[in-house]
């Protein structure tokens, strides 16, 4: 008697990391922002990317059957081309690039996740603190372009979630926000864009400023988005009526996420309220599976940082003083934490 049981589902993930990489290196060569808006035929792309002709058609059909690419005919004079998909978020012209955030993974974590068993045994980081270099914060801060690199690349894949936030909260009620940790300025220029009568803070280290304030400038919005320099693990947080944290907390170790809501909640007046937004892991732990694996992401990162369920977020909230609290929804498998003072 044949089983039922099929084994495809193991084996699609056992060998995930083969279309994975496929995808990661197209980005990396520039295979979309090099078709841009053209058609072109695997010897004119494989020629313009500078592979060797064994490279065609494999890499490029390949790209094609797990439909990032599109091709118009067969055989060696067929034309490829982008998905849309592909044209907004895969060519580096595009204004939605999220490309970025692809050119670390293949970078920087490919490597560093093949220690995952190393990790898991000793809890501690596998990434360039194991080999005697700098973390990856301490090194990001210590370069101005490489910082500005890594903003836009966690740009990329931010903005949905901070358009969704901007479009789904309830911001009738505060006059002021802080976001924590902000980077580049996004989530304040993406909820000023939509709420006028809103006054933001992008608070950041001072050797983010720079990059903030041209991002608020390029989006026109000087008078009502400013910047503040420092760290929120030494100074004071802005008082706001609304402080937020996009993808802040989970880098941290239970200690200092307690301090940074601690912070939070002195800075907020009665009725403020103080927003997270992650990948946050279901309650059960049986469903987002990226918020696991995110959370996997942060040990071999920051050995002891860990992402969170939303019963995690209220129960430390609670401790810190925070009465009242709710889950919404954002894009994919991201969600924000709102706890109110």
């Amino acid at each position: 008697m044949t089983s039922s049981l099929n084994p495809s589902s193991i084996l699609q993930t056992a060998f995930g990391f083969w279309g994975s990489k496929v995808l990661l290196t197209a980005v990396e060569m520039g295979v979309f922002t090099t078709l841009g808006r053209r058609r072109l035929t695997g010897a004119e792309l494989g020629k313009a990317l500078r592979l060797h002709p064994r490279a065609n058609p494999d890499f490029f059909d390949a790209l094609v059957a797990m439909k990032f690419l599109d091709r118009d005919g067969d055989g060696p004079q067929a034309k490829y081309f982008n998905t849309p998909e592909g044209a907004m978020f895969l060519d580096a012209a595009s204004p939605r690039y999220i490309g970025g955030i692809l050119v670390m993974l293949n970078e920087r974590l490919f490597k560093f996740w093949n220690d995952l068993p190393e990790a898991l045994r000793t809890g501690r980081p596998q990434n360039e603190i194991k080999h005697g270099q700098k973390g990856m914060f301490e090194e990001l801060y210590s370069d101005l372009p490489r910082l500005e690199q890594f903003m836009g690349a966690m740009t990329g894949i931010s903005r949905i979630n901070f358009e969704t936030f901007a479009e789904k909260f309830d911001f009738s009620t505060f006059q002021t926000l802080c976001d924590v940790g902000g980077a580049t300025g996004l989530l304040s220029i993406e909820v000023a864009k939509r709420h006028p009568h809103l006054t933001c803070t992008s608070f950041d280290l001072p050797a983010v400023e720079p990059i903030a304030k041209k991002h608020i400038a390029a989006a026109g919005l000087e008078h009502r988005v400013r910047t503040a320099a420092g760290d929120f693990f030494k100074d004071r947080l802005p008082k706001a009526d609304l402080i937020t944290m996009g993808m802040i907390l989970h880098d941290w170790n239970l200690e200092k996420k307690m301090h940074l809501i601690r912070s939070a909640y002195e800075a907020l007046p009665l009725g403020g309220a103080l927003v997270t937004i992650e990948a946050l892991i279901d309650d059960a732990r049986r469903e987002n599976v990226q918020g696991l694996l995110m959370s996997l992401n942060m040990l071999i990162e920051f050995g002891d940082a860990f992402d969170y369920s939303g019963a995690d977020f209220f129960r430390w909230c609670s401790e810190a003083g925070f009465t009242r609290f709710e889950i919404i929804h954002l894009a994919g498998p991201s969600s924000a934490a709102v706890a109110y003072k």
